[in-house]
């Protein structure tokens, strides 16, 4: 993602978006802010006139009113009847609403007829039904008609046609050919629409007319939500309320409309950036992740800071294992107790801006799956990444791993395959023989494999998660894409907090442990004998390095254990 496409922070944006008008009056500026006044401008001189926008930008307020005036008009100035097609009954109604307002002033007295009438939907098989229909009748003679979203409403038609939210229309793609007929006789059309994916009709529209493809008489104009703020929104939504517009009210106002989105950043900038997204829609309903998280368990999270990775490895290497006895060991412990069976293990790997996930779970006689703490790593060394995976493989039993053998993952699980052997697939059985460490390289066709049959035990109600805002977002960040559940190629450049910087890190490595639990090789532990507690993590001191009881650096843990055997 391009740096002019990241969000930015409040005090980043334009001071066109930040000021606030003084002595504000909306009916001394006019009624249409700047960008719907260009919108309607660039009409005049284009048959096919299109619109990618922000979601409640003033679009369709101001091509009501240009409607208006368009049917209003006498045939000897350019009048026309206007066909208006939304993707729901409800917005013809608004947008007729808009009409009806409009239509006594500039009509100026003449007689003009709110109608409410029967309109026959002609189906593909050829018959028909009685559906309800809005119009607005002028004394011209033209009307302004509000028809269903159906391509054959507008066969025969002529005039300009009108459509509204076009990324939502079932058929889009049929209706605007349905209205191209329409420009034989002069007809004019007229789409606007926020985005809906980036395979969406609509977006292959506009990248259509801006190709060049529909010839000089077609254009695009792009309005952002920060484009009708610039323009005077926030003032306008105040005098609407009633309210002062102040510089604070607007920050709170701008930044909560943002906020609400939450971790749904592809939306937040599909619908008010007018960058298309390349999923469509959740893949996991919300009431299946809540249900996944019955109670609070533990998150073992570390966000190292950029001067860690710096220090030597030695330094690190004593953190760590201070970390690992003092955090790791009791939750490994106490997740051991009384368990039976086998455990899966799946690990998303990330060196920056993503956490690396370790998801343990435990599989039960019932087979469900049972996560009974988590392991997030933000900037981590490689080296500590495998430290801690490694203290957790040589505690466990019976498990099997699946990790992200993608890319900067590629050597941690190529060490982990050699450790504990990696397993191969016997071509004969179809099964996984040798052993447990399985190194899966991410993919299109095996997330369209895996993803769909880890979000399986959501639907049925087999696994449980800890109960995590992070971890929940991560669930909530996989997308269809194209029909195949993954998380999109989405970087989170515009979150500054380390922390928060996630990319559905949880819910690969959940989809990890499903492909370990579901591709099960028995682990046969290696013969190993330790050659004893390194010096410079047994004796507190080494090379001057201190691993005592501290509340500066890194941590306030301290050292002295060795790792080569837990069990």
């Amino acid at each position: 993602m391009a740096d002019t496409e990241r969000v930015l922070d409040w005090d980043e944006l334009p001071e066109s978006v930040r000021s606030v008008a003084e002595d504000f009056d909306p009916g001394a500026v006019g009624v249409l802010m700047a960008h719907q006044s260009e919108w309607i401008r660039m009409q005049q001189d284009l048959d096919i006139a299109v619109c990618e926008k922000g979601r409640r930008t003033g679009i369709t307020f101001a091509q009501a009113l240009t409607d208006t005036v368009t049917a209003a008009t006498a045939k000897d100035a350019g009048g026309d009847n206007v066909w208006y097609m939304a993707d729901t009954r409800e917005k013809g109604l608004e947008f007729i609403g808009y009409v009806a307002k409009f239509a006594p002033i500039i009509a100026r007295g003449q007689a003009t007829r709110i109608e409410q009438h029967i309109f026959h939907d002609q189906l593909p098989d050829g018959t028909s039904r009685q559906i309800q229909a809005f119009r607005v009748r002028f004394a011209s003679g033209y009307r302004i008609t509000a028809l269903s979203s159906r391509p054959e409403n507008i066969h025969g038609l002529q005039g300009v046609v009108d459509i509204d939210e076009a990324a939502l229309h079932r058929d889009v793609a049929k209706v605007l050919e349905s209205a191209t007929a329409l420009l034989i006789w002069g007809g004019r059309i007229r789409v606007w629409s926020t985005h809906r994916g980036k395979k969406n009709p609509f977006n292959q529209l506009v990248q259509d007319v801006q190709a060049g493809r529909y010839g000089k008489r077609a254009g695009v104009i792009r309005i952002t939500f920060d484009d009708a703020v610039a323009n005077g929104l926030y003032e306008r939504v105040c005098a609407m309320r009633g309210v002062p517009a102040t510089p604070h009210g607007k920050r709170d106002w701008y930044t909560g409309i943002r906020s609400a989105y939450g971790p749904r950043k592809g939306a937040m900038r599909e619908e008010l950036d007018v960058i298309p997204r390349d999923g469509d829609g959740s893949a996991i309903p919300s009431v299946w992740i809540e249900r996944a998280m019955p109670e609070i368990r533990p998150v073992l999270r570390i966000v190292f800071d950029d001067d860690f990775p710096k220090r030597s490895e030695k330094e690190r290497e004593i953190w760590c294992a201070s970390w690992i006895a003092i955090t790791l060991v009791p939750a490994m412990k106490q997740a051991s107790e009384g368990a039976s069976g086998r455990w899966a293990v799946g690990m998303d790997f990330a060196r920056h801006r993503h956490f690396s996930v370790i998801v343990p779970a435990k599989i039960s006689q019932d087979l469900r799956r049972d996560v009974p703490f988590l392991i997030e790593l933000a900037n981590a060394p490689t080296r500590q990444q495998e430290q801690i995976l490694w203290a957790l493989l040589d505690y466990l039993n019976n498990w099997t791993f699946a990790g992200d053998a993608t890319g900067p993952g590629q050597t941690l699980m190529e060490y982990t395959g050699d450790r504990y052997g990696r397993a191969e697939l016997n071509k004969e059985t179809g099964r996984y023989d040798g052993g447990p460490v399985h190194e899966v390289t991410l993919s299109r066709p095996w997330y369209g494999e895996w993803m769909n049959k880890y979000i399986a035990l959501f639907e049925d109600g087999y696994i449980t998660l800890p109960r995590d805002a992070s971890l929940e977002d991560d669930h909530r960040a996989v997308e269809f894409v194209d029909g195949i559940p993954m998380v999109p190629k989405l970087e989170r450049k515009d979150m500054k907090d380390a922390e928060l910087v996630r990319h559905g890190d949880g819910a690969i490595a959940g989809a990890l442990m499903q492909f370990a639990a579901l591709n099960h090789v028995a682990h046969v532990p290696v013969e190993f004998q330790s050659t004893g507690q390194r010096a410079y993590i047994g004796d507190g001191h080494a090379d001057g390095v201190s691993a005592a009881m501290t509340d500066q650096g890194f941590g306030t843990v301290t050292g002295g254990n060795d790792f080569g055997g837990f069990v």
